[in-house]
């Protein structure tokens, strides 16, 4: 991932990444061009994650589409991974810096908090997160920024910012506008009536548009 001067694409996984989910990865990496794929899994040990991951960053590495984990410092250093993205919950920025190098993207959830995400800057993230903006069923949040916080971030930080929670096509235009960098997209692409590869193609179209 690196910094747009144009909005770009940031898919995260369902938690189901088993079946024929490499399928339909393939069909939506096919689709358009897509920044950054995070694999977020629950619950599950390091083996069967990894067992899960290395397809699916096969195929992500055969679109140069960054691989991403989520909250799992040991499983991106085992696979190699492009980066990982953090929760304030999880381990800590300093540490997980030291644990995987300077060349590996980490990615720091600010919720709604622009203190947060100064304090992430600050410390070597390579993006920030805000959200969810909208509702989400794709997890649990009892945050809702505004989103004049992207167009705050982006006339003060050169760091890349994640839009993120609840995004589809119908809704994105105004985090563009506000120069959020990615939209971190879940739900609206995975259960896309007509399949990941339709939603990914409206995306791009509202992005190039």
């Amino acid at each position: 991932m690196t910094e747009a001067s144009s909005c770009q694409l940031y898919l995260i996984s369902p938690l189901d990444v088993g079946g024929d989910f490499p399928v339909l990865l393939q069909e939506a990496l096919g689709a358009g061009p897509v920044a950054a794929f995070q694999f977020r899994v629950k619950d599950i040990g390091l083996d069967e994650a990894a067992a899960l991951a290395e397809p699916l960053k096969a195929i992500c590495d055969a679109h140069d589409v960054a691989f991403i984990v989520n909250d799992d410092v040991a499983l991106a250093k085992r696979l190699l991974a492009d980066g990982v993205h953090l929760g304030q919950t999880d381990e800590q920025l300093e540490d997980a810096r030291a644990e995987l190098g300077d060349e590996v993207q980490i990615g720091i959830t600010c919720h709604d908090s622009r203190h947060l995400a100064m304090e992430a800057g600050e410390g070597g993230a390579n993006y920030v997160a805000f959200g969810a903006f909208f509702p989400t069923q794709t997890k649990e949040t009892s945050h809702r920024p505004e989103v004049d916080v992207l167009q705050w971030w982006s006339t003060i930080m050169e760091i890349p910012s994640v839009a993120i929670g609840g995004i589809t096509p119908e809704n994105c235009q105004p985090l563009i506008d506000a120069g959020a960098d990615f939209l971190a997209v879940s739900g609206a692409v995975w259960n896309d009536p007509d399949g990941p590869a339709h939603a990914v193609k409206r995306f791009i179209e509202i992005f190039e548009n």
